[in-house]
């Protein structure tokens, strides 16, 4: 098991075509459907801070945030400071993690995700233009539309959910800053998790 976690973690690494966005730097726009089926952008949420979590339910890493609470409680708690919480899918169809609406929404049902929405990203466009490497990479926009992290969810990148309390969470400590109108600590750190199953993956 742990040499296949390890062949999970250490492909999710493996280079991309896209250039990485540049943190302090507008985030890259987008548009997509969701879970429900409605089309949201980036620009609906002017003003708001947004995280956006590329997610896998196939991948180990995510099912430790999930199956522990955990990602579920940091969605409830910044939505319920006012943030927008954007769950991404960018695998393929035929790859591991795929879904379509009526599979993202059972997803969503079993697991209490809590985001404001789930995207539906199977051509990879999101992805590929936030150069999303990992499930979970995680990043978070600042209100006036600036990314001001991208990186991990936290310090300790295993798939045990033992793990989790003692963890330094990067998007916790990013909100806070971001609220606090302060620079992040930690604007970038390296994703860690299963590599996101693009088309061309």
């Amino acid at each position: 098991m742990k040499t296949a976690i390890a062949a999970f973690a250490a492909i999710a690494f493996a280079g991309t075509a896209a250039a990485a966005p540049e943190v302090g730097k507008p985030a890259p726009a987008f548009t997509a459907q969701t879970a429900a089926g409605k089309t949201v952008s980036l620009k609906d949420f002017a003003g708001k801070t947004v995280v956006l979590e590329w997610t896998n339910s196939g991948c180990p890493f995510v099912k430790k945030h999930y199956d522990s609470g955990n990602m579920q409680k940091l969605q409830a708690d910044a939505k319920a400071k006012g943030v927008v919480w954007l769950t991404v899918n960018s695998s393929a169809p035929g790859k591991q993690g795929h879904v379509d609406g009526a599979r993202a929404a059972k997803e969503m049902k079993d697991w209490k995700f809590q985001p404001t929405a789930y995207l539906l990203d199977p051509a990879g466009k999101i992805g590929k233009a936030y150069d999303a490497r990992a499930t979970p990479h995680m990043y978070v926009i600042d209100g006036k539309g600036v990314l001001r992290y991208a990186g991990a969810i936290d310090d300790k990148p295993t798939a045990n959910p033992a793990d989790i309390e003692s963890a330094k969470n990067y998007v916790t400590a990013a909100l806070g800053d971001v609220a606090a109108g302060r620079a992040v600590a930690s604007p970038v750190t390296r994703a860690y998790g299963c590599s996101v199953k693009y088309p061309d993956a």
